[in-house]
């Protein structure tokens, strides 16, 4: 049967059937026969849709394939609203039109090639069209609806989105690159303004990765990192977005996160997860992490001061150690060039005797009679007084400094070590830097016999980082160690980097428990006792000796002595001594060790001296605090506050902690907190919330991350209505003389 000839076919050719030249028939504008089935042919091609509505948005045409597209039922599509085919856009669709389509139609505008998606039953279905529009009017001008056409853009977006995927998401990892998280942190943060929202943001650097990928190669170390993304999303999940800024840098959005107890948690999670050993092509590699937190707007307004704000807190938690997180703190910058003259001034440190090396006794449980000391390196610094090790080793570990530093130590501890008695070992502290070095078991062996002391007096602690090296040289480095007849223990156990097989392949002859499980082990439902005694348990059955490290109270003693633990470290016996001191106390036979330290264990506070603002009523006091604890605090400088009395404590940028007076003695207060402190990522304590810069500018003051020092009575310095008379005299404690607020 012969087909009827359609419009193309009449003008598919200019010649008639015996292929003689015909006359062009070209279409006139009049011909509205012939254009219907233009339109018709068009529409039957399925590349692209016509669609009308009336004056009241409602579909009074579209095309048949279109129809389809929809679900096929015409009867039930003609007559709805053409909104109601697509799906509304989301407001966080960064990808979303400017103008939506039902604005657009409802203000009578005319459109062009705007993308929509469809409303199609299976959701996951997705199909977008290009529509355009224009509106219509009659000869009086009144509105009478749009004409428009429509059609299917879906393959092209997809091959949009893949683009746009490659630009803004790393190939390596699927996480979000440089270029994406600059983006979306200054996105968030314009509009979390408006909103007066908090986001924290965290940034993070591994810790020995250039030691993986220079030992394993870089194909391991490709491996290794998209195995730590997909860490990192397992831990954050849908609470933030993950990025990889390159290299071995990552950063992590976190939209309405303000809790620094809950962003402390995260992080050490973070560390935690990020720290287990990972198997990569059949070899095993050990890393680590450190963590910055910033939070706007409380330490940034805009992304580039919350970014900076993040590094130097990054920055802080790798000089104090690494493996640990720190929040930004405006001392931070202070810090950061403090860090910086600490790197000048070590290197003269040695030379000029700055140095110094006190000891610490390793007592018997049983008999309290010491059996060793351990090493400690101490540096009184001519300006800045005594600078801890665990501020100026990380920094000496991040230089070619610590093989010096490391060598001088051992020297001068092993001379020291060979003026005591005989049976008295030395305990020095060896890094992984050191430990690494081909040339460090000829170094111990030259300054055992520069010193005459006994190799098996001298026990060198190593701690488990060692383990992340070559595992051919690290046993190499064991051999070549034990040949020479000197002790190694094993340091900080179970704190990052524990496995067993550590124990079997090398020969260790203590394991020293970390005084993190210690602390705190007396405590109702701690498990730190369980892994005591697991450690001390797997240690016997090995036959090595443990070391209880940083015991100081009594009930701490008499249960790891309980447990077996078989040496005693801490300041339950005594600190670390010079050794001068050391000395006069071997040649006075004063071998055993009283207790000295309290009898029960109790919540850390931390000595300090400073300033701050006492809030009570109406009225502002300033007062020295003198110690800290997460649960409470003592002051001095007010005169006879009652017990029960409720006061604020301002600890300085916008930390407002809410306390009741438990003891007072003339011009002292010992404080109980409504809501515990929580730990700073360092050695120090924070409030969980801070004021927020939008009350702050609510009151008058520029709306800015918040500056050092303290502030006005927020929220409590009413205009309206008489004040209250203060209550109390504030004292100048520093010169002893006290004067009325």
């Amino acid at each position: 049967m012969m087909s009827k000839p359609g419009f193309f076919s009449k003008l598919g050719s200019g010649r008639n059937r015996s292929g003689a030249a015909t006359a062009l028939a070209p279409i006139s504008a009049t011909d509205i026969h012939a254009r219907v089935e233009l339109l018709n042919n068009f529409e039957d091609l399925r590349l692209g849709w016509f669609w009308a509505t009336d004056s009241k948005g409602r579909l009074v045409y579209l095309s048949n394939s279109a129809i389809e597209v929809l679900g096929g039922d015409r009867d039930v599509i003609i007559g709805k609203s053409i909104s109601d085919f697509f799906v509304p856009d989301r407001a966080d669709d960064p990808d979303k039109a400017e103008r939506p389509l039902p604005f657009l139609i409802s203000a009578r505008n005319s459109f062009s090639d705007l993308p929509a998606r469809l409303a199609l039953p299976d959701e996951n279905l997705e199909v977008w069209w290009s529509v355009t529009g224009k509106p219509q009017f009659d000869a009086e001008g009144e509105f009478v609806g749009y004409r428009g056409a429509a059609k299917d853009i879906t393959a092209t977006r997809e091959r949009e989105r893949d683009a746009s995927r490659l630009a803004q998401y790393d190939g390596l990892t699927g996480l979000a690159n440089r270029h994406r998280m600059e983006k979306r942190l200054t996105a968030t943060l314009t509009a979390y303004k408006a909103a007066k929202r908090s986001c924290a943001l965290m940034m993070l650097d591994l810790d020995r990765f250039k030691q993986v990928n220079d030992t394993l190669g870089h194909p391991a170390g490709d491996e290794l990192l998209k195995q730590v993304a997909q860490r990192l999303q397992k831990v954050i999940g849908d609470d933030g977005e993950i990025g990889r800024l390159g290299g071995d840098e990552f950063q992590v959005i976190l939209p309405d996160m303000d809790d620094r107890g809950g962003l402390g948690e995260l992080a050490q999670r973070v560390i935690q997860m990020i720290s287990q050993p990972y198997s990569i092509n059949g070899n095993r590699a050990i890393i680590g992490t450190s963590v910055g937190i910033a939070i706007a707007p409380y330490d940034g307004i805009d992304a580039e001061d919350l970014v900076s704000s993040a590094d130097l807190a990054l920055y802080a938690a790798k000089g104090g150690g690494r493996g640990q997180f720190r929040f930004y703190s405006s001392e931070l910058k202070e810090g950061a060039r403090l860090r910086k003259q600490i790197e000048e001034d070590l290197r003269d440190a040695i030379h000029q005797e700055q140095l110094e090396m006190h000891y610490q006794p390793l007592v018997e449980a049983g008999s309290h009679k010491v059996k060793a000391f351990e090493a400690l390196m101490r540096w009184n610094h001519p300006d800045n007084g005594w600078i801890s090790p665990g501020v100026f080793v990380p920094i000496a570990e991040e230089t070619s400094i610590i093989v010096d530093l490391g060598e001088w130590a051992l020297m001068r501890a092993c001379r020291d070590a060979a003026e005591w008695p005989s049976d008295l070992g030395v305990a020095v502290n060896v890094s992984a830097v050191q430990f690494a070095n081909e040339n460090f078991p000829s170094v111990v062996r030259r300054v055992l016999e520069a010193t005459g002391l006994a190799a098996e007096r001298l026990e060198l602690e190593i701690t488990e980082s060692v383990f992340m090296a070559d595992p051919h040289a690290t046993k190499r480095m064991f051999d070549r160690l034990k040949k020479l007849g000197v002790r190694l223990a094993l340091d900080d156990f179970g704190t990052g980097y524990s496995s067993m097989s550590y124990l079997s392949r090398a020969p260790f002859d203590k394991i020293k428990i970390d005084q993190s499980f210690v602390r705190g082990a007396t405590e109702d439902n701690s498990s730190n006792a369980a892994i005591i005694r697991a450690i001390v348990s797997l240690a016997q059955a090995l036959g090595m000796i443990t070391v209880a490290e940083g015991v100081e109270a009594k009930d701490e003693l008499d249960l790891v002595t309980s447990f077996g633990a078989t040496l005693i470290q801490g300041y339950v016996f005594a600190k670390a001594l010079p050794q001068a001191e050391v000395l006069e106390r071997l040649q006075e036979g004063r071998f055993a060790y009283e207790i000295v330290g309290p009898s029960k264990h109790r919540a850390e506070r931390k000595t300090v001296f400073r300033r701050i603002g006492v809030i009570h009523e109406d009225h502002r006091y300033e007062a020295v605090l003198r110690n800290l604890s997460r649960s409470g605090a003592m002051i001095e400088g007010i005169l006879n506050v009652p017990k029960g009395t409720d006061l604020v404590l301002d600890l300085g940028e916008g930390q407002l902690v809410v306390a009741k007076v438990r003891r007072s003695n003339e011009a002292t207060q010992g404080l109980e907190f409504e809501t515990p402190l929580v730990s700073d990522g360092a050695d120090g304590l924070c409030t969980r919330h801070r004021i927020s810069p939008y009350a702050l500018a609510a009151a008058g003051m520029p709306l800015q991350a918040l500056p050092p020092g303290y502030y006005p009575l927020v929220g409590n310095d009413r205009q309206d209505g008489p004040k209250s008379r203060p209550q109390f005299m504030e004292v100048q404690t520093s010169m002893g003389s006290s004067r009325s607020n």
